[in-house]
């Protein structure tokens, strides 16, 4: 019999961009691999991976990840150049990027990474379309999630 493997304590997620669900509608979700070198999924595996001011670019048929940046471990990248801020080619079906091209191109629509996590051993991104919240949105939302948490208290409080 095969022993299974517990769950690693902080979960499988790596990154998340917090900032994009405050600013944008998200409309649709794909998930995508990540093209990387030996030094960042080191780098990842120590939670050293950010996302923040992050966003997908469509070019030639391939998607790519642009503003993510991974700070190289010191003992892991002593014998290779690093770049964190590199540009990282995202791994996915020629159907769904060109649906995410196809939407890009209205106006309104981006794209964004939503957060990086295990799946398995490989890395994925979640990605996102999206399309931006106006001042009033973003008031309202932060209105709902004020009276959730008043709405708990009030409830922690009766039990």
């Amino acid at each position: 019999m095969g022993k299974k493997k517990k769950a690693a304590p902080g979960g499988n997620l790596i990154a998340q961009n917090r900032k994009a669900r405050h600013e944008y509608h998200i409309e649709e979700t794909f998930e995508a691999g990540l093209e990387l070198a030996g030094w960042e999924v080191k780098s990842l595996r120590a939670g050293k991976g950010q996302l923040t001011d992050t966003y997908i670019h469509i070019r030639n048929g391939q998607a790519w990840l642009l503003g993510s940046h991974f700070t190289p471990l010191s003992t892991a990248s002593t014998h290779t150049v690093v770049e964190p801020d590199r540009t990282r080619k995202l791994l996915m079906h020629k159907k769904e990027i060109a649906r995410i091209f196809s939407k890009t191109q209205d106006k309104g629509h981006t794209c964004v990474p939503l957060r990086l996590y295990w799946k398995g051993h490989l890395v994925k991104c979640e990605i996102a379309l999206v399309v931006g919240k106006k001042l009033h949105d973003k008031r309202a939302d932060e209105k709902n999630r004020d009276w959730e948490r008043q709405k708990g208290r009030i409830m922690r409080s009766q039990n």
